[in-house]
């Protein structure tokens, strides 16, 4: 009888210990541990790829002269957006030193084979700030001639709500902090307008950045080994990011290996020391008659004759 009331108070130990260490793991899969506070609900950026920008809008540039997106907009060249304002000190400029970092890592130059637009959404920013801000991150990406390359842009509501909307991209103003609750990322258009594909957070990689740019201009920029591979990578909306298709690995592998192959065959025939000697023999088979000659094509050993 004692027996059996120690094994059931080690199993109803042992049954709390369990739930004490599931109860986590189920607050975990609760689908409100996650969820956004109400007043960040509509602060996304919804993708809208091939969605066409509406470049007659009108902004201001570093010097205040009125200007229209399209301007920025050249054949071949693919356009990088950042929706930023200048006064945020925090996720803003984190956004723009990591594509200031990238763009340097890339051998494409801002200017000859992109242009890059970063357009502030908050109508207090100023020609004069937009500036400051270019003349801050152009020393960062430090290269020649990207004061032609990277425009910041300043705007009214009408043209920067216009643009927000075409690119998905979705904010809030918050009157208790005076700040803007927004979604961090960039989107690349084409050199006609159209979205392309969107990079989400602060941080960009470059081997992303370049296979988007040369997808953006419809492979008018890069080489041929960036075309193998974006035949080797697929773009992933979900993620932002490319991801290998094994398949066609494979298929390239496989090539590339029947193509070696056939090039050692060809090699061995052609360097073959017997080749030259039976194509010889050949020939004068054919002129002389083959009782002309002692010689077969795989020796030179003559038949002996009695009183040699």
């Amino acid at each position: 009888m004692a027996g059996d009331v120690r094994r059931l108070g080690l199993m109803a130990g042992a049954a709390t210990l369990l739930l004490l260490c599931i109860s986590p793991a189920v607050a975990q899969l609760d689908p409100t541990a996650d969820r956004l506070p109400p007043q960040l609900s509509d602060v996304s950026i919804e993708q809208r790829l091939n969605e066409q920008v509406p470049l007659q809008l009108l902004f201001h540039d570093e010097r205040g002269q009125s200007v229209t997106l399209g301007k920025f907009f050249e054949p071949d060249k693919p356009v990088i957006l950042s929706l930023v304002y200048f006064d945020c000190r925090m996720i803003c400029s984190q956004a723009l030193s990591s594509l200031a970092t990238t763009m340097r890592r890339l051998k494409f130059d801002a200017g000859k084979q992109f242009q890059v637009l970063t357009i502030s959404f908050d109508t207090r920013d100023k020609y004069e700030d937009a500036a400051a801000a270019k003349s801050k991150y152009l020393a960062m990406y430090n290269r020649a001639g990207a004061e032609n390359g990277w425009h910041f842009l300043t705007g009214d509501q009408s043209s920067i709500d216009a643009l927000a909307n075409a690119v998905g991209f979705h904010l809030r103003w918050d009157a208790r902090t005076q700040q803007f609750a927004h979604a961090t990322g960039i989107m690349l258009l084409t050199p006609d307008g159209r979205i392309s594909r969107y990079y989400y957070g602060t941080r960009y990689f470059a081997s992303d950045l370049r296979l988007g740019l040369i997808e953006a201009s419809k492979n008018e920029i890069g080489t041929l080994a960036d075309q193998i591979v974006l035949y080797c990578y697929h773009y992933d909306p979900r993620t932002g990011r490319y991801g290998v298709i094994v398949f066609r690995v494979m298929q390239i592998s496989g090539g590339f290996t029947l193509a070696l192959v056939a090039g050692f065959i060809l090699f061995f025939i052609r360097t073959d020391p017997n080749r030259r000697r039976r194509t010889l023999f050949h020939r004068f088979t054919r002129r002389n008659g083959p009782s002309d000659v002692g010689l077969s094509p795989q020796s030179h050993n003559y038949t002996a004759r009695p009183g040699d």
